[in-house]
């Protein structure tokens, strides 16, 4: 994961995602989902942390969250919330974090940035307890909203980038886009996934601005959306839920 690429956002991220109207639409999705299987007093990971916006939520629900990040910029902000202590570590550094843990989440594409995917799952299973909860929200390989944002407007490039399932971004790294499947995959044995559904099925991506009041709309939409087989499909993002076998 390249940290420089994300200083670089970090002072506009929570302008440009966190409080867009699509960023607190998705992202209210997410809580949605995990806070029935979260509960006071666990203690949680946070991993790819950004700003921390997740961090504050469980951490203002009595979780003891550890976020962890591998931008210096990013923890900084992290930690202006206050409550929680932002650390400064890269996803693949969690060996050297000390469990257990009672969960563990990694929100909107932050595993996206990372190559070796096992041996995150390596790494997770040593720290979590049986019976943990494990959320995973990925940027998806075919997000319908951009396919026809970018191509309405003669980008076909841009519209089709995740499809090949790798491509560089506008930051200048590598993301990689994993299908279900190879998440799924790349989990086991340690982990079963019990559900998956998709974020940002009608919210659209932040770049595509409409009126807060239909983005907000759409967000209630897609708490049923987001469960349906054929749309979660073409959603922004996939949210994983697995579960420490």
């Amino acid at each position: 994961m390249s940290a420089p690429a994300f200083d670089t956002v970090a002072a506009r991220y929570d302008e440009l995602w966190t409080e867009s109207p699509a960023g607190r639409a998705q992202r209210e999705l997410v809580w949605r989902e995990l806070d029935p299987r979260l509960h006071p007093g666990q203690r949680i990971l946070d991993i790819g942390c950004g700003t921390g916006a997740d961090a504050a939520h469980f951490t203002a629900r009595g979780l003891d969250v550890e976020a962890l990040d591998a931008s210096p910029a990013m923890v900084a902000r992290a930690a202006e919330r206050g409550g929680f202590q932002p650390r400064l570590l890269p996803i693949e550094g969690l060996s050297a974090l000390d469990g257990p843990y009672d969960g563990a989440l990694s929100n909107f594409g932050a595993l996206n940035c990372v190559e070796n995917l096992r041996a995150v799952a390596t790494d997770l299973a040593q720290l979590l307890r049986r019976g943990g909860t494990l959320a995973l929200c990925t940027l998806g390989r075919f997000c319908a909203w951009e396919l026809a944002w970018y191509g309405a407007r003669g980008k076909f490039r841009k519209a089709s980038r995740r499809i090949p399932g790798v491509a560089s971004s506008s930051l200048g790294i590598t993301v990689r886009y994993p299908t279900v499947s190879q998440l799924a995959a790349a989990f086991q044995p340690e982990f079963a996934l019990i559900r998956w559904l998709g974020i940002g099925v009608l919210t659209p991506p932040s770049y595509v601005h409409l009126p807060a009041r239909v983005t907000r709309w759409c967000g209630s939409a897609d708490r049923l959306a987001a469960r349906v087989p054929l749309l979660r499909a073409a959603a922004d993002h996939r949210l994983l839920i697995f579960v420490r076998k």
